[in-house]
Formats: C-alpha cells, structure tokens, sequence
C-alpha cells in the first residue's frame, strides 16, 4: 500500500472512531437535556449541587464519583464547584478521599480513550502541531518534571496533556501518579477552604490562605530543586 495511501486511511479510521465517540456523547447529552436539563445548570452553584447530591444520601458518593470522571473526560462541569461540594457534603478528608477516586478513574479513562482514538484522531481534535508538542515534552528527559508542574498550576486544562499522555510513550502509571500528586495541592485547598467555609470557621480559614501564600513562594524560590529532583525520579523510574 503507497505511504499516501495508508495515511488517508488511517485518517479516516480516526474520523470514524471520533463520529462514533460524538454520537456517543450527543445521545448521552440529549437524553440528560431532554430528561433532566437542569442537571449541568445545578452544578454551577455550589449550594444547588450540595442539596442535588444529598437527596441521594450513601449513593451519592457514586454519583459524585462518576459526576468527577465526566468532568476529567469532557469536561462539561466545572471541577471546582465540585471540589467544593465534596467539601460541604463529605468534609475533610473524606471529600479528598472521593475526589481523588473520581480523578484517578478519569484520568485512566482518558489515557486509554487517546490510546483508542489514535494519534491521528488526537491530530483532528486538537491540532497536529499542538498535540504533537506536547508527545514531543512527555517522550522527552523533562516529561515527568512538566507533567507535575502542570497539574500543579490550577487553571490550566488538564484534559489535552491526559489525552497527549495516551499517545505518547509515557507508562499509565507514573502519569497517573504525578497528576494526582500535581492535583492535590490545590484539590487539599479547595476542600479545606469550602469545609472552613461551611462551619464559619474565618480565623482558620485566613490561617490556611497565608499558609498557602507562603509555600507558593517557597514553591516559586526552589524551583530548581524541585525540577532537580523530578529530574532523578524520573531517571530512576525509567530504569
């Protein structure tokens, strides 16, 4: 088969898996829109998804867990005001505890749908030259220092360096492990600060900002031995 040839048919192979995929998430979205279009609303309070999550009592951990794994995968709920309903809802640590299950599952799922879909499918989503960057940083010397540092830095999107990682020749298992360890920082802070929040505890809470200030700073003037230190895990893990 000429080279020309097998690249079209594997793009188109990729084209068909992400139609199939699409119909998949439409259909889920139009039952949810038909039969419950208040649902995705709710979750962009936090006292709406607390009370939503709550008529469903023990089962309401599942719900909340799976509610975490669509945000990680198509991320169509903000993963905040979750956070911060696992925090009034669960408490601490409980609320970390979740959280942290739902990511975990998520981010798994995310791995192996790149994995699934193909590098060529991840070219259609998000760009050939964007996502192409990104393999390039995970196959390099630097990928486990940049992974963490990523997830570590709230308000960037996680889910194109979830999906560049399926592709890419990063294990499953060391991904996992700094994205969760990148997340918890500000998951940790999240949760504490609702749960604060939740029992008007003011003089803890403004406690724990400082805190947070002062190892974000600590954080900013030992970079470098930080990223020295990722640097031999990395190689130590590679062996």
């Amino acid at each position: 088969m000429k080279p020309e040839l097998k690249k079209k048919l594997k793009r188109d192979v990729a084209i068909l898996k992400l139609i199939i995929l699409a119909l998949i998430i439409i259909g889920l979205s139009a039952i949810v829109y038909i039969f419950a279009p208040e649902f995705v609303t709710i979750f962009k309070d936090i006292d709406k998804a607390k009370e939503y999550l709550l008529q469903y009592k023990a089962a309401s951990i599942l719900i909340f867990m799976l509610l975490q794994i669509i945000q990680i995968v198509i991320s169509v709920l903000p993963g905040q005001v979750l956070q911060f309903a696992a925090g009034y809802i669960y408490g601490f640590p409980f609320g970390i505890l979740w959280s942290l299950i739902g990511i975990a599952l998520g981010t798994i799922i995310t791995f192996y749908l790149a994995k699934f879909l193909g590098k060529d499918a991840m070219h259609v989503i998000f760009g050939e030259e964007k996502i192409t960057r990104f393999i390039n940083v995970l196959n390099s010397k630097k990928a486990y220092t940049v992974i963490f540092v990523l997830f570590l830095i709230p308000g960037i999107p996680k889910d194109l360096i979830s999906y560049a990682a399926g592709v890419s020749e990063i294990n499953l298992k060391p991904f996992l492990i700094l994205s969760l360890v990148g997340r918890s920082p500000a998951l940790i802070a999240t949760i504490a600060m609702s749960r604060l929040l939740y029992n008007g505890d003011y003089i803890w809470l403004g406690i724990f900002i400082f805190i947070i200030v002062v190892l974000f700073i600590l954080g900013i003037w030992k970079h470098k031995h930080l990223t020295e230190y990722m640097d031999k895990a990395y190689i130590r893990l590679k062996k």
